[in-house]
């Protein structure tokens, strides 16, 4: 059965689609793709159906790595049952996600940067322009979450820690 997993942000065009792309393409490096499942969606619908915002897509671009086709959409009362781990990009982002599930009864829903040595909020690129420091973030925050998951023994042990470019 595979890992299902969902990154949460507010319009899904920044910082959750590109850490589902990152996600992938780790978990392709690492031969683990057909063990999980991944998405990410947005706590707002105000972005619904729009692409990945261009500066987000340039930055996974200098990492080479692709995120063609991805449309921003919400996320659905349906998705707590279907995904194993939410992981948002920030604390405003899980109490969306909590007021749209109607809580949290499983303990899925997570900050990314939860799993990382320094759990924090990603700081939204929207707003601060600054796109290399939330790929920096969520590089850690994936790179933890699959340490986390290889230590409990949900994937093979690898050496996750040394960053998109080096897993």
């Amino acid at each position: 059965m595979p890992i299902r997993v969902l990154f949460v942000c507010l319009g899904n065009i920044c910082r959750s689609p590109m850490a589902e792309f990152v996600f992938k393409d780790k978990i392709a490096r690492a031969g683990l793709s057909e063990q999980f499942i991944v998405e990410s969606a947005g706590t707002s619908s105000e972005e619904e159906g729009n692409p990945v915002y261009p500066p987000a897509r340039a930055e996974l671009a200098r990492h080479n790595i692709s995120c063609a086709g991805k449309r921003a959409r919400k996320v659905h009362p349906s998705d707590y049952t279907k995904f194993d781990y939410i992981l948002a990009a920030e604390a405003r982002n899980v109490q969306g996600c909590l007021r749209i599930f109607g809580g949290d009864s499983e303990n899925k829903v997570f900050r990314m940067l939860d799993f990382s040595a320094r759990p924090r909020d990603i700081s939204d690129p929207w707003w601060t322009g600054d796109f290399a420091a939330a790929y920096r973030d969520i590089d850690e925050g994936t790179d933890g979450f699959l340490r986390m998951l290889s230590e409990s023994g949900k994937i093979p042990p690898k050496n996750f820690g040394g960053g998109a470019d080096k897993c």
